[in-house]
């Protein structure tokens, strides 16, 4: 079960590639995005469920937590979506300060990630053991690795 979400968030994401070309041709993919975010969101979760071996305390006490986690987390990937668009927006005419300012904003959503699981950790340790807490931290962050390797591979380098 785990195996067949982890596919289907790869995939989903494999579809968002094809709209590179629509967004660099200055087509909007706005609600494309938004529709696969609702995906990517809902399997990621699905993916944690099958994972995280919960007792139904740890559950009522984990999730609530999880929902505030992802809310927060959201707001970071909304900047890595608007990186990704502005790259798109400007990728045959993109200077350097526009690359410079491209790699800091990436950069700095990838801090703010971080941060975000340093912050949350001790919260999630509140309501699930330490092992479960790093487990948790584990999983999101290798889903969240297959979603950036495969969003990258659809990405074209800047060209010199």
């Amino acid at each position: 079960m785990a195996k067949r979400v982890v596919v289907a968030l790869i995939m989903c994401v494999t579809l968002a590639g094809g709209a590179w070309a629509q967004q660099a041709a200055g087509n909007s993919i706005d609600r494309d995005i938004q529709l696969l975010r609702k995906d990517l969101q809902s399997g990621r979760k699905q993916v944690v469920a099958a994972n995280m071996l919960l007792t139904d305390t740890e559950a009522q006490n984990f999730w609530p937590i999880y929902e505030k986690y992802m809310a927060e987390m959201l707001t970071i990937n909304d900047t890595k979506v608007a990186v990704v668009k502005s790259y798109a927006a400007n990728f045959n005419t993109l200077t350097n300060e526009q690359a410079q300012q491209l790699v800091k904003q990436w950069g700095d959503a990838d801090l703010a990630t971080v941060q975000l699981r340093e912050k949350y950790f001790p919260i999630f340790q509140k309501a699930v053991s330490g092992k479960k807490a790093a487990r948790f931290f584990q999983i999101d962050r290798r889903v969240s690795l297959l979603i950036d390797l495969q969003a990258a591979s659809q990405i074209p380098l800047v060209e010199p």
